[in-house]
């Protein structure tokens, strides 16, 4: 296999990225298509370095766990353009995350003696930075250690020099969380992982968040109740208002669907959560079929009644297999994380107050 090699300046690289940055995404004119050949050139480049890591991530990670999980990725292009939007100062050479690999392990104490291996360990490349959102949640909820490394090559490597990888070390329960977030996501097309859409959706996420919190006897997701009580009762009302149980039930079934279809581009779900058993109708369209696909979608989304649980969407074959792609065990994870929130609303978990403050946490070892 020939490995891709950066063939960009950093400064060609920053105007490319500062191009799409003003674009709608997918790009179609010229210029937008040439800015898109240096970020794909770049992307590319990634992947040798990012290998190197993943054989070390999971040398190390399965000398604590043998049966952890280890994956890696490659950033898409449709996320690279949605952040490069949302932060438009930013500079493409600059980010951190083009190019991860993760480890996911069934317990706790394995995320911190890999996080401490890596900190205390002899390592051959330059440590840029750690996020510890164990210790210190994001507000949507997001729960997982990330340690950022600059790439440090050999006299055959060093192409690659400076390029940034992301590793990643959390627990099965955490990435059940990342896997529902981005599966609601896609179904309801929304950008529910960069904290932004349905303001219900978002909630019931930060508070599951502090609820897994809770169960691995973390500190909680700020602005969220930290008494149980009024934590499962907040969450108890939004599964009823949002259909959690029967929207994770479908979506599982559609993923399933999608994946039985050989010759289509586009699938248009209409999804009936209603009743013990949901009613999924799929209809199928070529590549070239994309008008007619919109045609019907629009026409469905209009047939809808106001206050009905019907939802209709349309989907890309991309954008499934990319979820299938970054989560290998997606049918498992949204099965853990659907069980997860039977747990919650039962009042199956420990009191989030007893953790605010990291007792019972080692905070030592998570206080970047």
């Amino acid at each position: 296999m020939a490995w891709a090699v950066p063939e960009y300046a950093p400064d060609v690289l920053n105007s490319a990225g500062k191009r799409l940055a003003m674009l709608e995404f997918p790009v179609i004119d010229k210029e937008g298509l040439r800015a898109l050949a240096v970020l794909n050139n770049w992307r590319a480049a990634h992947a040798y370095p990012l290998n190197t890591f993943q054989i070390t991530l999971r040398t190390k990670a399965r000398r604590i766990e043998k049966e952890v999980i280890v994956a890696q990725r490659v950033k898409r292009l449709e996320s690279i353009h949605a952040k490069l939007a949302r932060h438009p100062s930013m500079r493409m050479s600059q980010m951190q995350d083009i190019a991860g690999c993760r480890a996911v392990f069934k317990r706790m104490t394995s995320v911190r003696k890999l996080v401490e291996n890596y900190q205390s360990s002899r390592f051959g490349h330059k440590p840029r930075g750690q996020k510890n959102y164990i210790a210190n949640p994001k507000p949507d909820g997001y729960r997982c250690y990330h340690l950022v490394y600059e790439y440090v090559g050999t006299e055959t490597t060093k192409q690659y020099d400076g390029l940034k990888i992301e590793v990643q070390i959390r627990t099965q329960l955490q990435h059940a969380w990342a896997t529902a977030v981005e599966a609601v996501g896609i179904f309801t097309k929304q950008a529910l992982k960069s904290n932004q859409g349905d303001e219900d959706w978002l909630r019931f996420f930060a508070l599951m968040g502090s609820a897994i919190a809770a169960l691995e006897r973390c500190p909680p997701v700020p602005n969220t109740p930290t008494s149980k009580k009024k934590l499962i009762s907040e969450i108890r009302k939004l599964v009823t208002k949002l259909n959690v149980r029967q929207m994770l039930m479908v979506y599982n079934t559609s993923i399933q669907h999608v994946g039985e279809a050989k010759d289509a581009k586009y699938f248009l779900l209409q999804l009936d959560p209603v009743g013990d058993q949901p009613k999924i109708t799929v209809w199928r369209y070529k590549a070239k079929q994309s008008e007619e696909a919109n045609q019907k979608y629009t026409e469905l989304e209009s047939s809808v009644e106001e206050g009905s649980s019907r939802q209709i969407v349309l989907v890309s074959v991309e954008n499934i297999n990319a979820l299938k792609r970054a989560y290998p065990n997606y049918f498992m994870d949204t099965n853990m994380f659907a069980n997860t929130v039977e747990k919650v609303i039962g009042g199956n978990i420990p009191d989030p107050q007893d953790f605010v403050q990291g007792v019972g946490f080692q905070p030592s070892l998570f206080d970047t």
